[in-house]
């Protein structure tokens, strides 16, 4: 078993026990690869791994990986922020799209997907913390971007992505991964079918336990998987 297979294998042990704690079937809970910064190589490891959906945070990275792996059955997620002129090439190259932070950006993805034939998934991020470094649709925006993706002629609205503070105690990320089940669970509340808003992206390789145990259904992780960052300058 290679070094990558290994640490999938514990990190799917690790998401099991948590939800298992937490009192959840672990098959709720999705395992989302970030290979940011990393090659073709070191995703095609964690493919045979049995791991099929990853994690992005730029388009144009993403589209060389993408083309340099087009021979396996990968679901690609666009998780980092989304520049309108790059809306058009990362519309029909995602199955999701995590970065959803604006009723503009949902239209022109929409439109975009709907063009090239695409039905990408979409999931609203949100901002819960007002860190200027950060992006996201503030709290009271939430629901009225929610509403508009109803009406998408392409994309599937899936759910809520946070990108909380970063803390060294992952309890400190807590309040801010509950704020976000409750949020979801008010918008239901008001009426948007639950269909609508079943996945909770939140948690990541430091802090996912505690995610998972106030309802993510999909933890992003890439230290965990495939080791420390590689900076290219």
């Amino acid at each position: 078993m290679s070094e990558i297979a290994s640490h999938v294998a514990a990190i799917r042990g690790r998401i099991a026990a948590a939800a298992t704690a937490a009192g959840r079937d672990a098959a709720e809970v999705a395992l989302l690869a970030v290979s940011k910064t990393f090659g073709a190589d070191e995703v095609r490891e964690a493919y045979a791994a049995g791991q099929r959906d990853f994690g992005e945070n730029k388009v144009q990275e993403a589209l060389q990986k993408r083309e340099a792996t087009a021979d396996l059955a990968i679901r690609w997620h666009l998780i980092g922020h989304l520049q309108s002129n790059k809306v058009k090439k990362a519309a029909p190259a995602f199955a999701a799209i995590q970065s959803i932070d604006s009723l503009d950006l949902l239209q022109r993805v929409d439109s975009a997907a709907a063009e090239a034939g695409a039905t990408p998934d979409l999931y609203i991020q949100v901002d819960l913390a007002g860190e200027t470094t950060k992006f996201g649709a503030p709290e009271p925006e939430v629901a009225g971007i929610a509403r508009a993706a109803l009406a998408c002629r392409a994309g599937r609205l899936k759910g809520l992505m946070l990108l909380p503070p970063w803390f060294d105690d992952p309890e400190r990320a807590r309040p801010y991964f509950r704020r976000l089940r409750e949020l979801r669970d008010r918008l239901v509340e008001d009426g948007i079918d639950p269909s609508h808003l079943r996945e909770l992206s939140m948690g990541m390789s430091h802090d996912f336990d505690v995610a998972i145990q106030e309802g993510a259904t999909l933890v992003r992780v890439g230290t965990a998987i495939f080791g420390k960052r590689i900076v290219r300058t």
